[in-house]
Order: structure tokens, then C-alpha cells, then sequence
């Protein structure tokens, strides 16, 4: 695709004209993460770019249309002007996931944009945090006074969470701009990131280079014969692989315990969303790095609650019916799998757990009619003495299921 008349003395080169078959795979020793994205695949990814996203203020902020291609123009070209080198963009997630296999039932929920640039210090991450802020004035609509509007207010007003991790293996922060339905646009900063993926559905990086060089540069619109060549990677490390699992609903990953929080909360959601593992046994003895992994991470029940609020809150987003479900599942996992936390510490995690599985009932007024509830109490030590009779000892599964109540292998029915 050549250059407009405009454009030409753009300094990147001009993106190359896709000719290779749908899905093309490029095959090579270095190459096996890389596939070719198809004309419907481009189209996807094309829809996404373009398409206005609500960026929602706080109090009466007023709402921000954002395009993506927009904003990552805006963003990349004032960091080229204060000296950051970003070296490519990258679409990311389950937005990625969504654009090379639509019916994966997982959908797309937040935009994940990676920047990948060079952030050697302190300087350039404030430098980073400034231009977003100042980027969103140029999105407010017409008519709002922007010259009293400080860098501090729009972060109060637009602003979801921001992260910044900077190690010797990881070097990263993030900015996730908020949208009420769930679909938060999040710009990615990265110098070095050792870890990328959680699971290999959700490894996939599509490099945006060429497409956003083709907005710039060509008069004509894309079309099945005509639209710039567009790379999708596999950071998981094989692309052919990644992708069937994706297609067949699999679960596999490698080394959970270099995830934080070990991809559990993850995973769980992965099964209440129809996958399955790949691998039963081998995933059984992944659970345990997973859950070993999480409570190193998060060893205190406060912040387990903190984190698992923080989930529901942000992946469940018009699909509350499948948060009791999630939470059952979850059950499951962590009582069959934890094996690094002492009794009482395991009954904690598991209490918590049973205890928002019961709020999330009651939020969605599923707790039944008094009448039919079967209430449960836990017995005093001596009714294991075989001399008394006065109970009688139910055998109780001591698993939470969809259909049961949390509960443990002491816990008895009364009338």
C-alpha cells in the first residue's frame, strides 16, 4: 500500500498488502508464535479499533467517546515527542482472543492496549501517567472548559486503577480508563513483562503496527484484496496450539506458580464458562501450584475478600447468575486442592468463600421461601463419643456444589 500524497514523508514504512491464504501459519523454528490474520479476522479487529468506546466520568463528568485508534495515536505520538521510544502496539486479552476466534464463549470485556517502550526510570513512568491524563482533555466534548481542569481531577474522574511495577525482571504500569459495563480500555506500558499469559486462551498479542500505519497512510478503504498484512501472536509460544485450544474450549498453562495469585481466580471462571482441561491430570496438579501460589500471594483473609470482590465486581459484569456458580466452583478447587495452609486458615478461606456465595444469593433474591430452607449447625466435639446417641450423624458431602449450601463434613441437618 502506497502512501497519500500527504503522507509521504512518513518515516515507518508502508505496510505490505495481505496475499497469504486465510490463517496462514508461518512456519519456521522462530516463527511458530506468528499466524497471518484472515480477511474476517481483520474485519474483527477493524470494528474494534473503530468503534466508540464510553469512557464513563464520575459525578458529572460528562462521558467520553473514545475510538482506540484514536487514542493510541494521540498517546503515541506525544510520548515520541517527549523522547519515549514505543517500539509497537499491541492489542491484547480477550479482546485478541475474540478478534482470531469469535464464538470462543468468553467474549471480549476490557480493551488491553500494550504500549511496548522504553521506560528505563522513574521519569519516563510519570512522563507516561501525564500524557494519558492530559490525552483524555482532547476527548471531552464541546462546549466544557478544560483550562480549570487539573491532571488530578480527570484521574478522580476517569480513572479505574492504576498499577506500576517496576523490578529487575518486570518493568510496567497501567492506566484502565472506566466504563460501567465492563469494558474498561486499558492502556499497557511495557519495558520488560517476564511473564505475559495466565493460559494459553489467553496468550494471544495482535500487532496493530501496520493497520494504524494504513489508517494514516492509504485513500482507499480495506477490503478482501486490499488491507495491510497483520500478525497475531501466541506468547504461550505456539500459535497453532493456543488457537485450537481456544476453538475447543481447553484449558492448559505451564508453571501457574510465576502467575500472580497463581491464576486461580482464572481458571475457575474458565470452567464455570464451559472449558475443561486439556489435561485432567496434569491440571489436578497444576491446581495445588495454583492454590499455593494464590495464598502466598494473598495470605491474609481480608485481602482474599478484597481480591475476590475485586473479581466479581469486574468479570461478572451482566452476568450476576453466574457468580454463585463461579464461587461453587471455586469452593471446590481450593478445598480439593490446597495442601500449604494450615486447618484454620483453610476453614477462613473456605468460610469466606461459602459466606459471598450466600451474599450473591441474597442480592439475587434466590434464597428460598423459610419453609423449605434446611438450616445446618455444627455439633459439639462429645457427639463423637460413641457412647452418645442423641444425634444422628448425617453423611454430608463436604463440597459446595451449585445446588447445595456451603458446608462442611461436621455440619448436620436440623428439622
Amino acid at each position: 500500500v502506497k502512501p497519500s500524497r500527504s503522507n509521504a514523508s512518513q518515516t515507518r514504512s508502508a505496510p505490505s498488502v495481505h496475499t497469504t491464504p486465510p490463517t496462514a501459519v508461518l512456519h519456521s523454528a522462530d516463527s511458530i508464535s506468528l499466524s497471518v490474520l484472515n480477511w474476517e479476522q481483520v474485519q474483527r479487529l477493524d470494528t474494534i479499533l473503530t468503534s466508540s468506546i464510553p469512557i464513563h466520568g464520575r459525578w458529572s463528568f460528562p462521558t467520553l467517546e473514545v475510538k482506540p485508534r484514536d487514542i493510541v495515536k494521540v498517546v503515541r505520538s506525544r510520548m515520541e515527542e517527549k523522547r519515549i521510544h514505543v517500539r509497537e502496539v499491541r492489542l491484547n486479552g480477550s479482546a485478541a482472543s475474540y478478534v482470531l476466534h469469535e464464538d470462543s464463549g468468553l467474549g471480549w470485556k476490557d480493551l488491553d492496549l500494550i504500549f511496548c517502550a522504553d521506560l528505563k526510570g522513574e521519569m519516563e513512568f510519570q512522563t507516561v501517567k501525564d500524557i494519558v491524563l492530559d490525552s483524555l482533555l482532547d476527548f471531552l466534548p464541546e462546549g466544557v472548559n478544560k483550562e480549570k481542569i487539573t491532571p488530578v481531577t480527570l484521574k478522580e474522574a476517569y480513572v479505574q486503577k492504576m498499577v506500576k511495577v517496576c523490578n529487575d525482571s518486570d518493568r510496567w504500569s497501567l492506566i484502565s480508563l472506566s466504563n460501567n459495563h465492563g469494558k474498561n480500555v486499558e492502556l499497557k506500558f511495557v519495558d520488560s513483562l517476564r511473564r505475559q499469559f495466565e493460559f494459553s486462551v489467553d496468550s494471544f498479542q495482535i500487532r496493530l503496527d501496520s493497520l494504524l500505519l494504513f489508517y494514516e497512510c492509504s485513500e482507499h478503504p480495506m477490503a478482501a484484496t486490499f488491507h495491510p498484512t497483520i500478525l497475531g501472536e501466541s506468547v504461550y509460544g505456539d500459535f497453532p496450539t493456543a488457537l485450537d485450544h481456544l476453538r475447543r474450549r481447553l484449558i492448559c498453562t505451564r508453571s501457574p506458580e510465576e502467575i500472580r495469585g497463581g491464576g486461580l481466580l482464572k481458571y475457575c471462571h474458565l470452567l464455570v464458562r464451559g472449558f475443561r482441561a486439556a489435561s485432567d491430570a496434569e491440571m489436578k496438579l497444576l491446581q495445588r501450584y495454583m492454590c499455593s501460589r494464590f495464598f502466598i500471594d494473598f495470605s491474609d483473609v481480608s485481602e482474599q475478600r478484597r481480591k475476590l470482590e475485586s473479581y466479581l465486581q469486574n468479570h461478572f459484569v451482566d452476568l450476576e447468575d453466574r457468580k454463585y456458580d463461579y464461587l461453587a466452583t471455586l469452593y471446590n478447587v481450593v478445598q480439593e486442592s490446597t495442601v500449604c495452609l494450615m486447618g484454620h486458615e483453610r476453614r477462613q478461606t473456605l468460610n469466606l468463600i461459602s459466606s459471598l456465595a450466600l451474599r450473591v444469593l441474597a442480592e439475587q433474591n434466590a434464597i428460598p421461601n423459610a419453609a423449605n430452607v434446611t438450616c445446618f449447625y455444627q455439633p459439639a466435639p462429645y457427639v463423637s463419643d460413641c457412647n452418645f446417641s442423641n444425634y444422628y450423624v448425617a453423611q454430608i458431602q463436604p463440597y459446595l456444589t451449585p445446588v447445595q449450601h456451603p458446608m462442611y463434613g461436621t455440619w448436620l441437618p436440623c428439622n
